[in-house]
Formats: structure tokens, sequence, C-alpha cells
């Protein structure tokens, strides 16, 4: 699944930008997509840099001070954002954009490759988040989920944003 999705990255001729790192699924995409001809942009802390986490290969590297500049240079440099199977890390970056998207910091699509139903206890606790009356079911609605990376992408394409929860285009750039 992590090297497909690489390849299909690539193939499309999209940007992977990530978190820079050479290990995990997100290594293993990084590499997949490079060896398939794709572009590929980390973004990492110093602090991962300086314990020999950083893959060295990559297409463009930028050197954060910390995690909150990494997502915040991620956010700036991505189109759409998609969720591999995971843990802490990647359902806090998926979430923090997803609720950049409510608030209307921008408009971009965030998805989640459900391979394998891994996602799927996760999508039933935001479905109870909605019944309870926590969360709108417009944004939830606007979730990509597929188990495909070209599922995926081609959601993307199609996307159309949700209207923002609180704040307007012009109250943000103002």
């Amino acid at each position: 699944m992590a090297q497909l999705t690489g390849q299909v990255i690539a193939a499309q001729g999209k940007t992977l930008v990530y978190g820079g790192g050479r290990s995990g699924l997100m290594g293993v995409v990084a590499d997949s997509a490079l060896q398939a001809g794709g572009r590929v942009v980390g973004v990492i802390p110093h602090a991962l840099v300086d314990r020999e986490l950083v893959h060295t290969g990559l297409t463009e590297l930028y050197r954060v001070n910390n995690m909150h500049e990494r997502k915040t240079k991620m956010a700036e440099l991505s189109d759409a954002f998609v969720a591999l199977p995971g843990g802490a890390g990647t359902l806090e970056e998926i979430f923090e954009q997803w609720t950049w998207s409510q608030l209307g910091i921008h408009q971009k699509p965030c998805a989640f490759l459900n391979v394998n139903g891994f996602y799927t206890d996760l999508l039933k606790m935001l479905q109870a988040s909605v019944d309870s009356g926590f969360t709108q079911a417009r944004f939830v609605d606007k979730l990509i989920v597929a188990e495909q990376i070209e599922e995926v992408l081609a959601a993307f394409a199609a996307y159309q944003p949700a209207a923002p929860k609180w704040l307007s285009s012009t109250e943000i750039q103002a």
C-alpha cells in the first residue's frame, strides 16, 4: 500500500509533501515516489535532523525549528492532505488540517486512506460526535474516505469545500 501510494502520486505528476523522515510508512511512500521519478518535499524539525532521522535523498528539504512550524510549512506547501494508517502523530496532523478547513483557514481536502478498515472505528467515533451534537455533519461528510490511493486522488480533484464554521475568508485575510 505504501509503495503503491508513492508510485501513483508520482505517476499522476503530484508532489509528495511529508515530514521528511526516512522511516515508517511515509519513508516507504517517499522512496517509492522518488524511484518512480516523482518530486518529494520533506519538512523536518532540526531536532530530528540532529537524531539522523532525516531522509537524505529528497527533491527538496525544509528544516524548521519545531513541530508547529513543520505543520504550518507542510500546510503551506500542500494542496490536500491524506492520512495513511498511523499513530498519534498522523491523527494529530490530519485532525489539525481538518480543523483548519472547518475554520476557513484553508479550503483543502482531508482524506483517510482506510486500508483494511484501519480507520473504520475512528469514523464511527466521528459519527457519534455528529449524533451527539458536537460536530456538524457537513464537516464529517467532507472527509474523503477511500481504500485506494487512486480513489483519494480522484476525490481530491472533484472536491468542493464546506462553508467555514466560524470565519469567513475575508476575516482570515484581515
